[in-house]
């Protein structure tokens, strides 16, 4: 059986992409969740998630009051305990309260963080009996303790205490175990897709111009200023092309570089869209380009794979762990403008038996590798094995 309680914790309300589909995946499998933090918009849960959430100052205030209440009524000691963690902090001790009370009254069996940043926030719920799962994912394994040695000599003082990791790649465990996380208590699990909801088409449409897209928020890591040198390249070898970004219109760096490498005729940069707006924009690509210089995996990587769409990664993070050069898409070295440009054109000259062939592999790809149901049946497996532990 499911444990009755388990708490996906990512800060805010509705959350990424990644753990929406997550908590989606969880309750169509019985599990029954509940989600603390901060209340960004409404968003559409069914009944077996439960929202504990604070938003404007009076809500807070409100959410404060009931808890403060709740617990000396019902949990007193529990409350006295919590206080004198609380009281340690040095900085919003008011802030704590409300984040804290509610999870403290509510307390699930097992408090799955999505952050690592935070794990220092919320380890002291091992005190009351509840265990800490934590994923390891993006630039908070890869990136952020490298920038920041406070952080990683905190990671190596937490790391070690945590009841078990979720682990986006290969790549990403290794990188957490020189951290301390125990690599007996580390459950690989790659991102699954619902693929009944991401229909394979090839796209048929011939044109003239190459159309390539790259999808992601505006952030060095993304290395979409290789991306604009590449397309410099391509474009003075009189190369026919398009380059559309998506999530980065108002990036000034990018907007000079574009303007300095006179690609405003071939360079597009578009705002944030909606998910399915956003696989409209994947069938339509002739390539998905992911220039990123450290990755997990990148899960726009995987739907473009699933849709029907020919990828170019770079070869960073976990992307080989999905991607077979030449058999199921596209790799480069990092920061290789290069090497971009030369791949780009190497896809246009294939013939579309080749194209198809790639294609299909890549579809066969996530469906081993990445069938939804299967990877929350391992998340399942996960929190059971935590829980007997």
């Amino acid at each position: 059986m499911p444990p009755k309680k388990i708490a996906v914790y990512s800060g805010t309300i509705p959350s990424t992409t990644f753990i929406e589909r997550m908590i989606e995946g969880l309750v169509s499998n019985g599990f029954k969740v509940s989600l603390f933090g901060l209340q960004l918009n409404k968003g559409s849960y069914s009944k077996n998630v439960t929202v504990y959430s604070y938003s404007n100052q009076y809500n807070k205030l409100y959410i404060l009051i009931k808890y403060t209440l709740l617990l000396s009524l019902f949990k007193i000691s529990d409350k006295k305990k919590l206080d004198a963690i609380i009281a340690k902090k040095s900085n919003n001790k008011t802030l704590h309260k409300i984040k804290y009370y509610p999870v403290l009254y509510h307390k699930p069996d097992i408090f799955h963080l999505q952050w690592a940043k935070s794990l220092e926030d919320w380890i002291w719920l091992q005190e009351f009996g509840v265990k800490i799962i934590l994923s390891l994912r993006g630039t908070h394994i890869t990136i952020s303790p490298i920038a920041n040695e406070t952080l990683a000599l905190k990671y190596k003082e937490l790391f070690p205490k945590v009841n078990g990791f979720h682990a986006v790649s290969n790549s990403i465990s290794n990188e957490a175990i020189q951290y301390g996380a125990n690599p007996t208590k580390t459950k690989v699990i790659y991102s699954g897709l619902n693929l009944q909801k991401m229909p394979f088409v090839i796209n048929v449409v011939k044109s003239k111009s190459v159309k390539i897209l790259s999808i992601g928020r505006s952030h060095w890591v993304k290395g979409y200023t290789y991306a604009l040198e590449a397309c410099s390249i391509l474009k003075k070898e009189n190369f026919d092309f398009q380059y559309s970004i998506i999530g980065a219109d108002t990036d000034e760096e990018l907007l000079f570089q574009r303007a300095q490498l006179e690609l405003e005729s071939q360079v597009f940069f578009e705002k944030s869209i909606p998910f399915e707006t956003i696989i409209n924009k994947i069938h339509q690509a002739d390539i998905l380009l992911l220039s990123s210089v450290e990755e997990g995996i990148a899960n726009v990587v995987l739907e473009a794979m699933a849709l029907g769409t020919l990828v170019i990664s770079a070869n960073c993070g976990g992307m080989d762990e999905v991607l077979v050069e030449g058999q199921n898409g596209f790799l480069v070295p990092i920061r290789n403008p290069k090497a971009m440009a030369d791949k780009v054109k190497h896809i246009a000259s294939l013939s579309e038996v080749e194209k198809h062939s790639i294609l299909k592999n890549a579809r066969k790809t996530i469906e081993n590798q990445h069938d939804f149901n299967s990877k929350i049946h391992e998340m399942g497996v996960l929190y059971q094995t935590v829980l007997e532990n």
